[in-house]
C-alpha cells in the first residue's frame, strides 16, 4: 500500500474537534466553570503565571467561582488579573479567598455568544474538510502513480468520507449542546 494512514487522517480531524471543544469551554455561559479562569495570567513574583499556579479554583455553586490564593501577598495581584481580564467578573475579597459571582447573561449577550459558537464550529468543519481534501488528493496521486488500484482508492475514499461525516456530525452535536447551554436562562 502507498503509505496511506487512515488513523493519521482521523487524528488530524479529531485534533480540529479538540480545538473546538477548547474554544467552547472558554465561551462563558451563565454557569460557573473553573475552565473560565484558564486564560488568566497573574503577575506573581515578577513573572506572568497562570492563575492555577497561585491558587485553588473551585466551583461551590452553579453561579459562583472561588479562588483560594495560597500566598496572601499575591491576593491583590490575583484580584487585579481577574478584574482586568475581559471576562466581566468582579471579585469579592475575603482574606485569601476571592469569590467570583457569575452575572446573568442578557438576551443580546446570549445571541452574541451563540454567533461566536457557530463561527468556531464552522472553522472546525472547514479544518475537517481540509483534512478530507488532502486525503482524497493523496489517494488520487497514489492511484495515478500506480501505488494503488482503483478499487483500493474507492474503498479508502469511502472510509475518509465516512470519517469526515462522523466528525462533522460530532461537531454539529457539540454546537447544539453549547447553544442550548448558552440560551438556557
Amino acid at each position: 500500500m502507498s503509505g496511506f494512514d487512515l488513523s493519521e487522517i482521523e487524528r488530524r480531524m479529531r485534533g480540529a474537534h479538540g480545538v473546538l471543544k477548547q474554544e467552547f469551554s472558554g465561551l462563558r455561559t451563565g454557569r460557573a466553570s473553573a475552565s473560565l479562569l484558564d486564560p488568566i495570567m497573574v503577575v506573581a513574583y515578577g513573572n506572568s503565571t497562570p492563575l492555577s499556579q497561585v491558587g485553588t479554583v473551585n466551583v461551590p455553586e452553579p453561579r459562583l467561582i472561588t479562588v483560594q490564593v495560597w500566598d496572601k501577598t499575591q491576593v491583590g495581584a490575583v484580584e487585579k488579573a481577574i478584574r482586568e481580564s475581559d471576562l466581566g467578573l468582579n471579585p469579592v475579597v475575603e482574606g485569601q479567598l476571592l469569590r467570583l459571582p457569575i452575572p446573568e447573561l442578557n438576551e443580546e449577550r446570549r445571541r452574541d455568544l451563540a454567533k461566536v459558537a457557530h463561527k468556531y464550529a464552522e472553522q472546525a468543519r472547514i479544518a475537517v474538510r481540509n483534512v478530507r481534501r488532502d486525503a482524497m488528493e493523496h489517494l488520487k496521486r497514489a492511484e495515478k502513480d500506480g501505488d494503488m488500484g482503483k478499487d483500493e482508492h474507492h474503498t479508502l475514499g469511502t472510509k475518509v468520507q465516512e470519517l469526515t461525516d462522523k466528525v462533522v456530525k460530532e461537531i454539529d452535536g457539540g454546537l447544539a449542546t453549547k447553544e442550548a447551554e448558552i440560551m438556557q436562562v
